[in-house]
């Protein structure tokens, strides 16, 4: 594997997740608890989905191939995603999705900040503008853990059932491959095992104060590192790239 290579697999990762976790959020839209959550989740829903369109746009330029940022989004089969598990997991009740979302902004926070200091411009840039955006993410998931964990005694228990689901999905958050050893290297991608360790004193502090915990020993589930995933993304793909697929080139 040359830098290209790994830099292309790198980008795609980064969009993918986000890209994946969009589409899940999205479906929210019209269903929120109340009007201010619904607009709330619609708006995290865009800010990702422009993320991914960054990154997507520049992975079709490092690949070099002649795809767009559509064809990758639209035209690539399960097993080329490379999205964690956890942003592909079903939604569930208010509780679950903002528990997902509380992890998932939690590592971004970290990953982001640490990502604007590539060699790569591009990534540092993109960084730069969703480390704004992730701020507010991570400040809005943070307060409705504690709402929820140190609410009711029906709200305290669905957190904590929606941790002791999700909770075996954030190993992978971290896991390294020689993709990232590879850019490492060349100054370009971010050292996992840093950002862990502030993601954990965080998320720690966190549920400490919405009186919830973590499972003991779970075992953590890992695959999309190599393009293995849960049923759940197959169903999100059918319904996200249906209308590229029935009527290909199709503009609107």
């Amino acid at each position: 594997m040359n830098k290209q290579e790994a830099l292309f697999k790198y980008t795609l990762r980064l969009a993918d997740n986000s890209l994946i976790l969009s589409q899940r959020l999205s479906e929210w839209t019209g269903h929120g608890p109340f009007l201010e959550e619904d607009l709330a989740l619609t708006n995290i829903s865009l800010d990702l989905l422009g993320q991914s369109r960054s990154f997507l746009e520049y992975a079709a330029k490092v690949e070099d191939k002649g795809r767009t940022e559509d064809d990758l989004a639209f035209l690539r089969g399960e097993r080329e995603f490379y999205n964690t598990l956890l942003v592909e997991q079903t939604n569930g009740d208010y509780s679950k999705t903002i528990a997902r979302q509380f992890f998932i902004d939690a590592f971004d926070y970290y990953f982001y900040s640490e990502l604007t200091k590539s060699k790569d411009e591009t990534l540092a840039g993109i960084a730069a503008k969703s480390v704004k955006e992730i701020t507010y993410h991570l400040r809005h998931t943070a307060s409705w853990m504690v709402r929820f964990g140190d609410g009711t005694e029906e709200s305290h228990e669905r957190l904590q059932n929606a941790i002791n689901d999700l909770w075996r999905f954030t190993g992978e958050l971290f896991e390294m491959t020689a993709v990232d050893e590879l850019l490492i290297k060349e100054g370009i991608a971010v050292d996992l095992n840093a950002v862990k360790s502030k993601w954990e004193k965080h998320v720690s502090e966190v549920l400490a104060t919405s009186k919830v915990s973590v499972p003991e020993n779970a075992y953590m589930q890992r695959g999309s590192r190599d393009g293995k995933h849960t049923e759940n993304l197959g169903y999100i793909l059918a319904e996200m790239q249906y209308l590229p697929r029935a009527i290909p080139g199709a503009k609107w």
